[in-house]
């Protein structure tokens, strides 16, 4: 650990507050056999219930696989053994589902597609969200979208006609988030940035407030997705992008704190494409291009920035896959498949591994379940490791074609979407 390492320490006297900002998850939900979002019904990117595969093949050993209509990058979702995903088709973003055997059960066309112009990108790289009532999904086109559980659409809205198209340099890939009343959707460019809710039921705009910074260039863009936290006993809304950590009351949007100076040199183009993790009270948050890792203590009103920074590393971190949680450490897959097991109360070194190298990054953000780690590299290779105690490669599966979407470790079972088909690989196989 280097430089501005431990600034400041925390403090024991502040720990009992964790308990009053800890990451909302909906009560309602079976963790064991509901990913409702992106990164699990935890926002952590995992699991600790079930026993899930190691090893597979992607023509013989998998449960199932489904061909999907087009090119999308998002995330599957599930929720009581159902699987809702996003992809275009005939050229509509549309809001697909499976049932638990893959079968095809609906598909939803919401508006014309807009493509993505990065071959790691698409137009459906957010990834849908749901409550256990509706499912939400926002595209690159600007189509915001609530359909009931059955596929019926309940209500759409396009905010690149209502607000301005998009400034950003890469494909939009921010997910939907929900609090209890709304629908969160967040755009941070280089333009009038926001964050804007709606209410679920009907689509109405609750509130939209400005989130704008001055920064070095592309130091305002954000492929970020916020989290749903709690800060003095209600709902509020951790956001990252431009440059800033900040919280907002989830009724008003209004902003309860906000943490700057994770760019203290003034760097062109660290754009932020990780979405921070929460391990207790604290905000892991990479940044740099993969140089810069930052423990943020939550909480606190104003300017935090020089009360609430727990530590800094400027010797590791993580581009564009986000860091998990899981069993109290964070692990971050780099880029080139470095792994790094970190503590994250003062953000140390417990251990550092590396999955095997070749021409492809990971681009994917990895999973844990079942003591293992999964990663996803950018040519369809599942790598596996054990990951309690220390690091081992357990296996290498190759998908047959790309992968970019998350990993999914839900009842025992893991989803994979890749390029052209969703699998499904189960325990023991």
């Amino acid at each position: 650990m280097n430089a501005r390492t431990m600034l400041p320490r925390l403090r024991p006297a502040l720990l009992p507050c964790v308990a009053t900002i800890l990451v909302t998850a909906f009560a309602s939900a079976d963790t064991n056999s509901n990913w409702p979002r992106w990164r699990g019904p935890h926002d952590n990117g995992s699991t600790e219930s079930g026993a899930y595969p190691t090893k597979w093949d992607a023509t013989t050993n998998v449960l199932w696989s489904a061909p999907l209509p087009g090119k999308g990058c998002s995330t599957p979702i599930v929720w009581n053994e159902r699987i809702y995903l996003t992809a275009p088709s005939d050229g509509q973003d549309t809001l697909l589902a499976f049932d638990w055997a893959g079968k095809p059960l609906w598909q939803t066309p919401v508006g014309p597609e807009r493509a993505g112009k990065n071959r790691n990108g698409s137009g459906s790289n957010p990834s849908p969200t749901t409550d256990g009532t509706a499912i939400f999904t926002h595209f690159k086109s600007g189509n915001l979208a609530a359909f009931e559980m059955d596929g019926k659409l309940r209500w759409k809205t396009n905010l690149l006609e209502r607000f301005g198209k998009d400034m950003l340099y890469w494909d939009y890939g921010t997910s939907p988030v929900l609090t209890e009343k709304d629908v969160i959707a967040t755009l941070m460019h280089h333009g009038e940035s926001y964050i804007a809710a709606f209410d679920k039921i009907t689509g109405d705009l609750r509130w939209k407030v400005a989130r704008n910074f001055t920064t070095p260039t592309e130091g305002d863009h954000s492929y970020a997705t916020p989290i749903v936290i709690r800060h003095a006993e209600r709902e509020a809304l951790l956001v990252w992008g431009g440059q800033h950590l900040t919280a907002h009351d989830a009724a008003t949007g209004a902003t309860l704190w906000s943490c700057g100076d994770f760019n203290p040199e003034s760097k062109n183009n660290w754009v932020a494409v990780a979405s921070p993790v929460i391990a207790g009270d604290i905000a892991v948050v990479p940044y740099g291009r993969g140089s810069r890792l930052h423990g943020i203590r939550l909480g606190g009103t104003g300017d935090i920035t020089a009360t609430h920074r727990a530590w800094v590393r400027d010797d590791t971190g993580s581009f564009v896959p986000t860091p998990l949680e899981y069993k109290g450490r964070i692990y971050l897959v780099r880029d080139r498949g470095q792994v790094v097991c970190i503590n994250p109360a003062d953000g140390s070194t417990v251990w550092t591994g590396d999955f095997p190298k070749g021409s492809a990054s990971y681009y994917s953000s990895p999973a844990a379940a079942d003591g293992k780690i999964y990663a996803a590299r950018e040519d369809g290779t599942i790598f596996v490791a054990k990951i309690d105690g220390a690091f081992e490669v357990l296996s290498e599966n190759k998908m047959g074609e790309p992968v970019i979407a998350s990993p999914v470790p839900v009842g025992g079972r893991l989803l994979i979407r890749g390029e052209k088909h969703l699998f499904c690989i189960a325990a023991g196989k």
